[in-house]
């Protein structure tokens, strides 16, 4: 969604904030091995906005999704963790933009950006910016996983980020900020480099569980394949497997050239 589309500049109408068990996307069919336990709705200015706490086998989460007046939809996920500390920045960023003045072309930065923080939970950054664009001031709010990976938003109007803020806060505190699952240290990334290549090695973790990122990177091009971690003993397994059977072929090589051949008596 593009800063313009993003804009502030809509009629404000009537906010509501709702609680239900269908939220943002009642009408599609819930993944079986996830629950949805509580939805708060949103209308502010042209734009819908859902808050619904999840859960699965590994934790809960929130999904932030926008509704655009247009209906497009685009949303964002947060571990309940960095669901309180993104309260914590709306609360932030809406003391701020109360102390701004009214809008001034003149004295906008080139790339509108008013206010900026940076969020981290395991391999996903959160990256919170207050611009400004000849339709008003917003909130846009980006997730992107580290190492390639899509990147996503959300762009909420400035004058919404009270509303929004109030109402991340009453789900945190029926829920909590503990977003179970693993609680250990994840191992650190690991690089290795095969001629012309670059192999990248990240753990991380999201609301489906724990998983290794394998990046190949070479020049320009990059490619990547997600492990969950249930799977990692069988990849284990495989590429010993492998391993032995490569290293017998190569002893098999060898013997058969080292072999000299057999000698001619002189007549």
């Amino acid at each position: 969604m593009s800063d313009r589309e993003s804009g502030d500049d809509q009629p404000q109408s009537q906010r509501q904030a709702s609680n239900g068990a269908t939220g943002s996307d009642s009408g599609q069919q819930q993944q079986s091995n996830e629950q949805e336990l509580a939805t708060k709705m949103l209308q502010i200015q042209s734009k819908r906005f859902y808050l619904d706490v999840k859960q699965n086998r590994r934790g809960k989460f929130i999904k932030v999704a926008e509704i655009g007046a247009d209906g497009r939809r685009s949303q964002i996920f947060l571990a309940l963790s960095t669901a309180a500390d993104f309260r914590d920045h709306l609360g932030t960023f809406s003391e701020f933009y109360s102390q701004l003045g009214p809008p001034n072309p003149d004295t906008v930065p080139e790339d509108g950006k008013l206010k900026s923080e940076m969020m981290i939970k395991d391999n996903r950054r959160y990256y919170l910016d207050l611009k400004e664009n000849a339709r008003g001031r917003f909130l846009r709010v980006s997730q992107t996983i580290t190492r390639g990976g899509p990147r996503s938003q959300v762009a909420i109007p400035a004058q919404g980020m009270i509303e929004f803020r109030d109402n991340l806060t009453d789900l945190l505190d029926e829920f909590g900020t503990d977003d179970g699952g693993f609680k250990g240290d994840l191992p650190d990334g690991r690089h290795m480099r095969v001629d012309n290549k670059n192999f990248y090695f990240d753990v991380g973790q999201n609301n489906r569980g724990i998983y290794m990122r394998i990046s190949e990177v070479k020049g320009n091009f990059r490619t990547a394949i997600t492990v969950p971690e249930k799977s990692w003993s069988r990849f284990r397994d495989y590429f010993r497997d492998y391993c032995e059977k490569m290293a017998e072929c190569n002893e098999k090589s060898t013997t058969a050239t080292s072999v000299p051949a057999e000698s001619v008596s002189p007549q």
